[in-house]
């Protein structure tokens, strides 16, 4: 192979590389948005509830306790756990914590969380920024999973709730298929 043929297939090769990266930073500035389009359809990071969640204006004077409750009605073939200990939270505080879904049957079980408050006026001021109650949980026979919630006190409920609760009732789905 002559050195000509050589250096003729290098230019080649160095043009398609730099072309490629080119391409590649390119992208990169087209990801920002990509992303911006793609939430404003699917509505993810939008909202008041999602800036709730980058705030930093928590009021530490005001502590309330937050009770969670988790049951499922007799005959289902589930188990919902919630964590054991109440939760000290602050309006404004993004709070995380975990529940626990098992499916006791040997079959396919599709279910769905039920929120409710305790007292009821508190559904206008706890803002779940992320719940396992937003969807159908599709669970093998047998699976136990872990589901997230996220959530936010309202800077703007009452002073005079030291003390909440949230009960989340898992549901098995009339939509389920039986086996």
């Amino acid at each position: 192979m002559s050195a000509a043929i050589v250096a003729q297939a290098n230019r080649v090769l160095l043009r398609r590389l730099s072309l490629i990266a080119l391409g590649m930073f390119g992208f990169g500035f087209a990801l920002v948005p990509l992303y911006d389009v793609l939430c404003d359809i699917t509505g993810l990071n939008r909202g008041e509830i999602q800036a709730l969640a980058k705030n930093t204006q928590v009021d530490y004077s005001r502590p309330v306790q937050v009770a969670l409750v988790a049951s499922v009605p007799q005959g289902a073939p589930l188990s919902l756990t919630a964590p054991s200990k109440p939760l000290t939270a602050h309006p404004g505080e993004l709070v995380q914590t975990e529940y626990v879904l098992e499916n006791l049957s040997d079959r396919s079980v599709v279910a769905q969380a039920i929120p409710s408050y305790s007292p009821p006026l508190m559904a206008k001021y706890f803002k779940k920024i992320e719940c396992f109650c937003f969807r159908e949980q599709r669970l093998a026979p047998r699976e136990r999973r872990t589901m997230p919630l996220m959530f936010v006190l309202d800077k703007e409920m009452p002073a005079d709730l030291p003390v909440i609760a949230i009960s989340y009732t898992m549901y098995e789905s009339p939509k389920a298929p039986r086996q």
